[in-house]
């Protein structure tokens, strides 16, 4: 079998398993191919999918990004293949039929359970009946195979004192844990084990009695008391669940059990060993019990409560993706010097002021409240500080007194007679950790930590993205059981979002910090120090081909980089689009043709509309971004920048009541529902049988973090500091639920290539 020219199959991944991947992840084998060349060629996502389209097909980012996932699973696997096999032949043992059976598997599970009748195992029954010479008595129950001798009379040949076999009794024990082994390595019958116990298993959790020693917790806030006696088919359990009730064995509160009908297992195992009835029978019965109880039991529990994890911890992950991601890509307030708010009572408010690009300005501290309750001198502090810097908005952290501040500062701006200035509340998760980062020293070095987190409540407004990046992801509170799952899979994924968010936007390469530019394609954590000192001492960049002057970075990483840093007012106007350089000469031909400037292109998009996009030297696919930048240079994907509107007489959660409808900031979202911060300090929940009043299967396809929304309050609980929030319009039935900004754009579905895969697999095979 083998590629057509000029696909060849890449790096060692044979055509059987390409023809898997692509038809796994729907995508058409050329495209896959290509990508994957792509990708070994050191190419990265976001560069593949925006500037290698006419070479891909025009995958998309969540397309690619699975092929590199992919990519690194079947490699290896194949890896462990030729362990494997290379091991199993040393033994001697490989046959053709094994051979065969371990190259045609495509999942892991299957591949150990092959492995499983050669490794290298303690010592066992099974091991010991063989030592006393007991397999061919073994083979005569496996076999089934009618003799002329009785069983107990075959069995009493076996009985020999020296070996410790004293009866037949005990030599068919013994037969029976050869067998009971056999069964217990067999690959199908694990598989089959497996597939039941998820298809009919129930998740059986109770609570666990006397949590009075050390191990055991108390459940005081009664956080898993549904989950006290609870039953779910393990087929059916979503994540959240699984993930609850976990947490609540993890600490000492519950226990859970998977519980299958107890003859099930054995019945399904006697049914696979089974060829034919004789006096073999019984004992065969037997081994299958003991199989089950004694080896497999056990074994497979743990197997499916290990896939249970991985599959919740894998849900568990793509809603914190999801979160982040429009956390992230939150619509930015702009290029405005801002005040930043850090509230506090006691310690007063922290104030840090930035310019219009971040730069740090100033600090200062006022204390509005008790015990010094210095208002007036407040206000002059505030009125001394937005004069001399021109301030044009105030960012006020959502902690601990920020409705208290909020309220201080509308008071401040109304009799000052500001209209031209605005206030917002904005969160500051993640704040006191970034103010006590490697990075937050490196930027100031001589300021004290509350003065750090000024700065980056006052940054989060004026470039969400530009300043979250600073921080681990983890620490920024949009997740779901977020440290309950794997942690090295969960830095991964979350690390790919936020690469793919800052190539989306764009960097600006004289103002964007090496946190910022580190995420970068191509870019590395060294490159972007060298990038940043580079600027320090020969000052702006005024074109992307400057920085091939930078120490460090060659023609791959320009390549890969150099299409998602902008550069404003530059010496070439294209540098501020995400037009590739690569493709400067397209749009110079177009200028050309039209007789006219690369720059009056740009101003007066009108002249596009007299180009014959067929005579351009480009592909379809690169000549209509072209246009489409062109029309656009340099603008920012993001959603316009839209600050909720609290109610000035709802600053506590006892002033929550049933029946207000409220207007509030979606800050989490979950597989059962959604949080929403009201202005309480205390987010409600919005179950997801309460998002709409049609039926919403994922949360995340009807709100998004950072949305706005307005919400009905069912119930507020004050003691276990719960409210319950409804997001169901109040008129017409099946209307969608009230929101104040777009709803997230559907993924259109990728149309089904197994078909065409299968015909050009055939035509291969037989090539």
């Amino acid at each position: 079998m083998g590629f057509p020219p000029k696909m060849a199959a890449p790096l060692s991944l044979s055509p059987d398993l390409l023809i898997h991947i692509a038809r796994l992840l729907k995508v058409p084998l050329k495209s896959l191919l290509a990508t994957v060349e792509l990708l070994d060629e050191g190419s990265t996502v976001p560069f593949i999918a925006r500037y290698r389209k006419e070479v891909t097909g025009n995958l998309d980012e969540v397309q690619i990004r699975a092929i590199e996932e992919n990519l690194q699973y079947f490699r290896d696997l194949v890896s462990r293949k030729e362990t494997i096999l290379s091991s199993i032949e040393e033994q001697g043992k490989l046959t053709d039929d094994l051979r065969a059976r371990i190259t045609a598997t495509f999942d892991k599970s299957e591949l150990e359970d092959l492995y499983l009748p050669y490794k290298p195992k303690r010592r066992t029954k099974a091991m010991i009946a063989r030592e006393k010479g007991l397999e061919p008595l073994a083979a005569y129950l496996w076999d089934q195979k009618p003799a002329t001798t009785p069983l107990e009379a075959f069995a009493a040949t076996f009985i020999d004192a020296e070996k410790g076999v004293a009866t037949a009794a005990e030599a068919l024990e013994g037969a029976r844990h050869i067998v009971a082994e056999t069964i217990s390595d067999s690959a199908d019958i694990r598989k089959l084990l497996r597939n039941t116990m998820f298809q009919e298993g129930i998740i059986v959790s109770h609570k666990v009695e006397e949590p009075n020693d050390a191990k055991n917790a108390k459940d005081e806030q009664l956080k898993f008391k549904m989950y006290y006696d609870y039953r779910e088919p393990v087929k059916q359990i979503p994540s959240h669940r699984m993930l609850a009730i976990r947490r609540g064995e993890t600490e000492g509160v519950l226990y859970f059990v998977i519980d299958l009908e107890p003859q099930r297992a054995p019945d399904l195992i006697k049914n696979k060993i089974h060829k034919q009835p004789g006096d073999w029978t019984p004992q065969l019965n037997l081994a299958a019990e003991d199989a089950w109880k004694r080896l497999l039991n056990n074994s497979i529990t743990s197997e499916v409560r290990l896939e249970l994890k991985q599959r919740a911890d894998t849900d568990a992950i793509a809603v914190f993706r999801e979160n982040l991601q429009n956390l992230l890509l939150a619509p930015p307030a702009g290029q405005l010097a801002v005040l930043g708010l850090d509230p506090g009572i006691r310690t007063g408010c922290k104030i840090a002021v930035v310019d219009d690009t971040g730069k740090f300005l100033g600090h200062d501290v006022i204390y509005p409240f008790q015990p010094r309750n210095d208002i007036a001198g407040s206000e002059r502090t505030l009125k001394t500080l937005i004069t001399k810097y021109n301030v044009r908005a105030i960012a006020i952290g959502n902690g601990t007194a920020s409705r208290e501040t909020d309220a201080f500062v509308r008071d401040f701006f109304t009799k000052e007679g500001l209209t031209s200035i605005f206030s917002v509340t904005v969160s500051e998760s993640g704040a006191s950790i970034y103010s006590a980062s490697d990075i937050a020293r490196q930027e100031f070095p001589d300021l004290d930590l509350t003065v750090r987190g000024a700065i980056s409540i006052a940054r989060r407004l004026q470039d969400p993205l530009a300043e979250l990046v600073k921080l681990d992801p983890k620490s920024i509170g949009v997740g779901q059981y977020q440290h309950d799952v794997d942690q090295n899979h969960l830095q991964k994924s979350l690390e790919t979002v936020i690469e793919s968010c800052v190539n989306r936007v764009g960097v600006d390469l004289n103002t964007a910090s090496w946190a910022l530019l580190r995420y970068v394609a191509g870019i590395t954590e060294r490159t972007a120090l060298k990038i940043v000192e580079f600027r320090n001492e020969h000052g702006r960049f005024r074109s992307r081909v400057q920085l091939n002057a930078v120490p460090g970075i060659g023609p791959k990483t320009f390549e890969q980089a150099a299409g998602f840093l902008r550069i404003r007012n530059g010496d070439n106007p294209l540098d501020m689009s995400a037009v590739h350089p690569e493709s400067y000469a397209v749009v110079e031909q177009i200028a050309l043709s039209l007789n006219v400037p690369v720059r009056q292109l740009i101003e007066e998009p009108a002249f596009l509309e007299k180009v014959d996009k067929a005579s351009l030297a480009a592909g379809v696919y690169t000549v209509n971004d072209i246009f489409e930048e062109l029309r656009k240079p340099g603008r920012d994907p993001r959603d316009k920048f839209l600050a909720p509107a609290f109610k000035e007489n709802v600053r506590e959660l006892t002033d929550v009541q049933p029946g207000m409808t409220l207007e509030g900031v979606v800050t989490n979202v979950t597989k059962f529902g959604a949080f929403v911060d009201v202005g309480v300090h205390q987010d409600g929940l919005v179950h997801i049988s309460e998002l709409s009043n049609r039926f919403v299967k994922e949360p995340g396809d009807v709100v998004k973090v950072g949305q706005i929304v307005q919400v009905h309050v069912l119930s507020v609980d004050a003691k276990t500091k719960r409210i319950a929030l409804s997001m169901k319009t109040q008129s017409a039935p099946g209307a969608p639920a009230a929101i104040k900004q777009k709803p997230l754009t559907p993924v259109t579905p990728q149309p089904n290539m197994d078909d065409k895969l299968a015909a050009l697999a055939d035509r291969w095979k037989r090539r």
